[in-house]
């Protein structure tokens, strides 16, 4: 019985992920499932900004990002995710998915100061991020420190460090997708 691809897009803020996966998606001609533009649409449907959201509201944006990806999985429907997840929020739920679907994970990697960089620059170039990101909150966070916790899961991992262009290049990451190695 063949299993839908799940490709698990992760890494720190600003470290390329959502880029890369847009990129993938359109390559390998599949969805694209982002967390964070999940809590954008909502935040638009709300008409409030992201400090105004509680903790339900986030809590029904997690779950409707695990639902779609449950859905599209059951489906066998292969389908690229991405969130800045570390392995404590990754592990459990990949282990839900792992019989129902074939996973690789992609790590975007980058040395924390040029993540900072990056992180301070999106900021002041695109200041109506602050209605949709908890920006200010991040960056006192651990997705910003030496103590990010990368996923750490026995599955076809690469990781492709996005400091100037990608490392392999997108021929050979899809090739990694397509062949788990």
């Amino acid at each position: 019985m063949e299993k839908p691809l799940l490709i698990v897009i992760t890494g720190r803020p600003a470290s390329g992920k959502t880029s890369l996966a847009h990129l993938l998606a359109t390559e390998i001609k599949c969805p694209l499932i982002s967390r964070d533009e999940l809590k954008e649409g909502y935040v638009n449907t709300m008409r409030l900004a992201h400090h105004q959201l509680n903790e339900k509201a986030n809590s029904d944006i997690y779950e409707t990002f695990l639902g779609v990806i449950n859905l599209l999985i059951s489906r066998k429907i292969s389908i690229v995710i991405e969130a800045a997840f570390q392995h404590k929020l990754w592990e459990p739920l990949l282990a839900k998915l792992l019989n129902r679907a074939e996973a690789r994970i992609i790590i975007c990697k980058i040395p924390l100061e040029i993540a900072k960089e990056r992180f301070y620059k999106r900021i002041l170039e695109q200041p109506e991020r602050k209605k949709y990101h908890d920006d200010v909150t991040i960056e006192h966070t651990v997705l910003l420190t030496e103590d990010y916790e990368m996923i750490n899961i026995p599955l076809p991992t690469l990781e492709v460090d996005t400091t100037d262009k990608y490392n392999p290049d997108l021929k050979g990451i899809v090739n990694f997708i397509r062949s788990g190695n």
